[in-house]
């Protein structure tokens, strides 16, 4: 069956000081847990205290130290709003007041297991990652919760342990193994497979189950021979046979088409010594005294797996000639495999784990990830690549000077390029694999040795952000490439984005000093880049004006204009003082949702709706003044509206390419498009008549088109 932890296993008792005592742990931390406790005593919620109990136990065989005990007893009535994080601060202390947040701002990775990339919060993630690297306790916290939450999911119904499952598997899993933690990972491993699975979960565990005696009784005797040779040797060493994960077991099927009988690892034992020679000598006596499968060999220590991993896989041909596998690794290899990460922490408040242990490889990746954020705008991309980083397979490519990096399943040179610095991917102009030039779109695989070739100047190609053409896979190189043309057209974006603005804040009767407090929520140094960022889409209008408008209650001279809901005609139109009248938008101006309007009563056609200030309307106002109306925008607008487009841009090869791609990731209807070219000022003219929605998309698509490279003007016709 699964193979969890034993206080998950045995009944425990109801009351806090009866489990605490089984624990057997020190006097400190015993000390600081009772005050936890004490703390959280006035909330009578018996769920909540063994869920907190529950997740200090898993952690107590992790053997983490006092503070990150105390902190998981107080995390789940913290996430309830039961205690103060100034409370814990003068009970317990800045320390566990500190992994306490840290724990709080892990709640972000479950958005990216089952959110849209649309609801991906960049400042979330980012604190989130600042938590992980600065004490990545708050993870293994954060895991030890996760194997509570879905043992307690167990009863409930279906949709919620499916949720919980697929969380784990996509996620947190993932995460467990990249931390090395092989007990937490395991159990997420298992239960998440028992949601998903139920059928072949349980037809896997009662294969297990209906031979367990034979296969105990024959692992018994094979352990005790190992013993034997091993001590006739000299070597000291532990053996014992090793649990069964259902998962893993499922998963080689998978992979290898294998029958449950086919398996060569059902019977397992494994081998843990004093010293690194040592499993080499044990590996030698193994295969002496029984025949090897030489397909099944993998020496982990040579080459650990990228989450540090070592340890030496065989499988030998045992008494009876059953297949039995066996793993050999040093005490120190093992400490490393079950805790991982927090195997290397001292146990002592305030203390760092060892420098140069393993443990700055395991979190290495995290502080890279760290610092690239600095240059990421959106959130997806962030999201992206951190979910990369912990589910994807990843390959390890060299330099020419022998340094490695591991990049993502499918990597580019390119992509390689970026991951050394952002300058060498801008400059790059060709790469090298193993001294023979491969293109841009050549996959590398682990063990290529690469060598980028650059030139003086950079100068990247909107051609590599287009992912039909395969030139990159990572979401680094994307997002850096973006932030490099998006620095190029500072200037562009910063004149759009003012004109979109300053039309927005006339409608609003707003200034530019009621932005300030946006300038900070959006986390720009200073009302230019809040600007370029709108002319480059990468704040939406409606985004900052909805910032605005929740500030409306706090600050009463933010008035916006039909704060009640009305509806208005098939057009969107509310006549004032009237309501619902027949009208149609003029075909001189065609006004969009958003734009200051006015109508006016036409003959046996209903009231033409004209912009403010259309040339035309004031023709007819000048004849026939009575026939001037207010009208507005209704608050319920779904229609469509058709309007005239022109762009003028330096006529080359891929420009039509390049709008039309502006235009489909905008998704904009086009009604029709003509082109005309003057080959002696080379110039292109476009004429597109398109169907939008409001006047924030119309600004929008003419803001994108504006940093299409060669364009000089777009603009409404």
């Amino acid at each position: 069956m699964v193979a969890t932890r034993q206080s998950h296993q045995q009944r425990k008792p109801s009351d806090f000081t009866t489990r605490l005592a089984l624990l057997a742990l020190t006097a400190e931390k015993n000390a600081l847990l009772m005050q936890a406790y004490a703390l959280c005593q006035h909330c009578d919620d018996m769920r909540r205290q063994n869920m907190a109990i529950e997740m200090v136990e898993i952690l107590a065989e992790l053997n983490l130290d006092a503070d990150s005990l105390a902190t998981a007893y107080l995390t789940p009535y913290y996430l309830a709003n039961k205690v103060t994080i100034d409370t814990v601060t003068e009970k317990l202390g800045d320390h566990v007041a500190m992994l306490l947040t840290g724990v709080s701002q892990m709640a972000t990775i479950s958005t990216l297991a089952h959110q849209g990339k649309e609801t991906v919060q960049i400042d979330n993630i980012r604190r989130m990652l600042l938590a992980m690297v600065e004490d990545v306790r708050a993870v293994v916290i954060k895991l030890a919760e996760q194997v509570c939450h879905l043992r307690e999911v167990k009863n409930a119904d279906e949709e919620e342990r499916v949720i919980a499952a697929k969380e784990t598997r996509d996620i947190f899993a993932p995460l467990a193994n990249r931390l090395g933690i092989g007990q937490l990972k395991w159990e997420l491993e298992d239960l998440s497979f028992r949601y998903l699975h139920p059928q072949i979960y349980k037809n896997i565990a009662k294969q297990l189950d209906d031979k367990r005696l034979a296969r105990e009784a024959y692992m018994e005797d094979m352990v005790a021979q190992v013993t034997n040779r091993l001590t006739e040797a000299g070597i000291n060493a532990d053996v014992y046979g090793r649990p069964k994960h259902i998962y893993s077991i499922y998963k080689k099927m998978a992979q290898k088409n294998y029958e449950f009988d086919q398996l060569f690892d059902i019977r397992a034992m494994r081998i843990v010594v004093d010293k690194l020679q040592d499993c080499y000598a044990a590996l030698g006596i193994v295969h002496t005294s029984w025949r090897h499968l030489n397909k099944e060999f993998d020496d982990y220590i040579a080459t650990p797996k990228q989450n540090g991993y070592q340890s030496i896989h065989t499988v030998v041909f045992g008494p009876e000639g059953k297949t039995v596998e066996i793993q050999i690794r040093t005490h120190d290899m093992h400490q490393d495999a079950e805790l991982g990460v927090a195997a290397h922490w001292m146990y002592k408040e305030g203390a760092l784990p060892a420098r140069g242990s393993g443990y700055e490889q395991k979190i290495s990746w995290l502080r890279k990830l760290l610092q690239w954020q600095e240059e990421v705008v959106d959130g997806s991309d962030l999201a992206d690549e951190l979910k990369n980083q912990v589910v994807e397979d990843r390959v390890y490519v060299f330099t020419p000077r022998g340094d490695i990096f591991d990049l993502p399943l499918g990597a580019t040179p390119l992509d390689f390029a970026y991951y050394i610095h952002s300058n060498v991917g801008h400059r790059c102009i060709g790469a090298k694999v193993f001294g023979k030039i491969v293109p841009f779109t050549y996959q590398l695989s682990t063990g290529d040795q690469v060598e980028i070739l650059t030139q003086k100047q950079a100068n990247p190609s909107r051609d590599w952000l287009n992912p039909s053409l395969g030139y990159i896979k990572s979401s680094r190189a994307r997002a850096k490439i973006h932030h490099w043309f998006k620095q190029l057209d500072r200037d562009k974006n910063l004149s759009a984005g003012k004109e979109i603005l300053d039309n927005e804040l006339q409608k609003l009767e707003l200034t530019y000093k009621d932005l300030e407090p946006a300038i900070k929520r959006f986390n720009f140094k200073e009302l230019d880049d809040l600007m370029v960022a709108i002319g480059a889409g990468d704040v939406r209008l409606n985004q900052l004006l909805n910032f605005v408008s929740d500030r409306n209650d706090d600050e009463p001279k933010l008035r916006f204009k039909n704060p009640s809901k009305v509806s208005g005609d098939k057009n969107g139109i509310v006549v004032d003082g009237v309501g619902s009248l027949m009208s149609h938008v003029a075909k001189c101006c065609r006004p969009v949702p958003g734009e200051d309007i006015i109508g006016y009563i036409t003959q046996g056609r209903g009231i033409a709706v004209h912009k403010m200030n259309c040339d035309a309307f004031e023709k007819l106002r000048e004849k026939k003044p009575e026939r001037v109306i207010s009208v507005s925008w209704s608050d319920e607008i779904n229609g469509s509206y058709a309007l005239t487009i022109k762009v003028e841009a330096t006529d080359r090869a891929g420009l039509i390419r390049d709008i039309s791609a502006v235009l489909a990731n905008e998704k904009v209807n086009v009604l029709n498009m003509n082109v005309n070219t003057l080959e002696d000022k080379q110039l292109a003219l476009f004429s597109m008549q398109i169907e939008v929605h409001d006047l924030s998309g119309t600004n929008r698509l003419l803001a994108k088109l504006h940093q299409i490279e060669g364009v000089h003007n777009a603009k409404r016709s």
